[in-house]
């Protein structure tokens, strides 16, 4: 078979090009839109996190002036400009705190349903509930805290969670259900905690209810004769 002359092969190539060229230049064009759209697409998230960065110190900074309401304003400006931003719930948490120092409790509370309501890490979750729970016993709502708190394996944290159970069944007045929560909290313990003040704690918890529990305790039948 003959080979094809170089003025051939340039025909070939010509009538392929005009075929295939417009199809090319589709392609490339795509891939460079494509390109430039995920260029964009970084940029603007980057730009969106710093102005969220921005607007929680911001809030910070307004609680730290004592302004309550105006840093209230402000996260729900944030929630309404960067609703799935972390900073959201940070800054709920942060208002959450700062009613807990001001007594505002009924406050803090809504804060905090609202961080569990939003929140995707499941990491934090037993953290915030244990802080509802105790708003909850705070605000005389003790059964309501129980609820809360579930008795479901908390895992790491199920140590915590006793605690806490023991906490608020001793504002309920059951020291006896308190000393068993405290005392299964002690049990759990790791020896990650060693030092860290959380057994010497719970151990005066322990002791201070013992006592009384103790002398609640029906005493025993005599089994022998009283000596004379």
């Amino acid at each position: 078979m003959d080979l094809l002359s170089e003025e051939e092969q340039a025909e070939r190539l010509r009538e392929w090009m005009r075929k295939n060229g417009p199809f090319l230049l589709g392609v490339v064009v795509a891939t460079l839109l494509a390109l430039a759209g995920w260029r964009w697409w970084l940029a603007r998230g980057e730009t969106r996190a710093v102005e969220a960065n921005t607007a929680y110190e911001q809030i910070l900074r307004t609680f730290d002036a004592g302004q309550n309401d105006a840093a209230v304003s402000q996260i729900e400006a944030l929630r309404k400009a960067h609703p799935k931003s972390a900073y959201v719930i940070a800054s709920d948490l942060a208002a959450a705190r700062i009613f807990v120092s001001t007594g505002e409790l009924d406050k803090a509370e809504a804060r905090l349903k609202a961080v569990l309501g939003s929140l995707r890490d499941d990491k934090m979750k037993p953290i915030v509930i244990m802080r509802l729970a105790r708003v909850q016993s705070a605000l005389g709502r003790n059964d309501e805290a129980l609820a809360t708190l579930g008795t479901a394996n908390q895992g790491a944290f199920e140590a915590a969670f006793a605690e806490v159970r023991g906490d608020i069944r001793l504002a309920k007045d059951d020291r006896a259900g308190a000393l068993r929560e405290y005392e299964a909290a002690r049990a759990l313990l790791g020896p990650e905690t060693s030092g860290a003040g959380v057994e010497a704690l719970l151990d005066l918890k322990i002791n201070d209810l013992k006592p009384a529990a103790t002398a609640a305790a029906p005493a025993a039948p005599a089994t022998g004769t009283e000596e004379k």
